[in-house]
């Protein structure tokens, strides 16, 4: 509803590496349950985004806040939110030496104290939701590109996250096992999982965001819903951009 408090609340966000500014007072609500597509050209401060919102960069002014709750960096505070926050990355990030099932049970058993057997349960259904359950006992090698991702977003989802950030998690794929990893997260999406998403697939944008946001050299330039952003989008830069993108 209009009147409900945000699920993430940033204001004046500002982020420097070095003597380049990569985000520049960026406001930004995402509302509990929307689907948020974050898109742009490289450089202009997407990746930085979602890191700071999970606490993986610090960011150096403004605020942001998951559920009313400040990340102010104090070690309690980050801990306390990324239990509420899962996490997609480009390149799995999954361990080697674990299983698949062991990669998605660890979280459950180590940050939340379930029983082993109630993580595995967990970590089972899952895996039956990606549909890889048969994956369970392989170690990630033993897996194509599409699958290793699928077990990151099971993975993920096992710490029962209230919004999940994906930062471009189709961009070390083949382009055939780009699809299975899409529809996985047109399947999440169709839960009311709360997503923020990084990416360049603007067909999964229009299918599944309810709003596009788009950024250039740390600014949010853009925001909008599909039809609006894609038929008749106000900013020169953004359609620019889509000229580009979309032929």
């Amino acid at each position: 509803m209009a009147d409900e408090a945000p699920i993430l609340r940033m204001r004046g966000v500002r982020k420097r590496f070095g003597s380049v500014d990569v985000l520049k007072d960026v406001d930004l609500d995402v509302a509990a349950g929307e689907r948020v597509v974050i898109c742009g050209p490289s450089g202009s401060g997407k990746s930085t985004l979602i890191s700071c919102v999970n606490g993986l960069v610090r960011h150096d002014a403004g605020r942001i806040a998951i559920e009313g709750i400040e990340l102010d960096h104090r070690a309690g505070t980050v801990g306390e939110l990324r239990r509420r926050i899962g996490m997609v990355f480009q390149s799995f990030n999954l361990f080697p030496h674990l299983s698949v099932l062991e990669n998605c049970t660890l979280g459950p058993m180590l940050v939340q104290g379930r029983p082993r057997a109630e993580a595995e349960a967990l970590a089972m259904s899952l895996l039956e939701r990606v549909r890889i359950p048969e994956q369970a006992p392989k170690h990630p090698a033993q897996l194509s590109g599409g699958q290793q991702q699928r077990v990151a977003i099971a993975r993920a989802l096992c710490l029962k996250p209230r919004l999940m950030l994906f930062d471009e998690p189709t961009s070390a794929l083949d382009p055939e096992m780009i699809k299975e990893v899409l529809d996985c997260m047109i399947e999440l999406a169709a839960t009311g999982m709360t997503m923020i998403v990084v990416t360049h697939e603007m067909g999964f944008a229009r299918e599944v965001a309810d709003r596009i946001v788009f950024m250039d050299e740390g600014r949010i330039v853009e925001a909008a819903p599909p039809d609006g952003f894609f038929a008749a989008p106000a900013n020169a830069r953004t359609r620019d951009f889509l000229a580009r993108l979309i032929r």
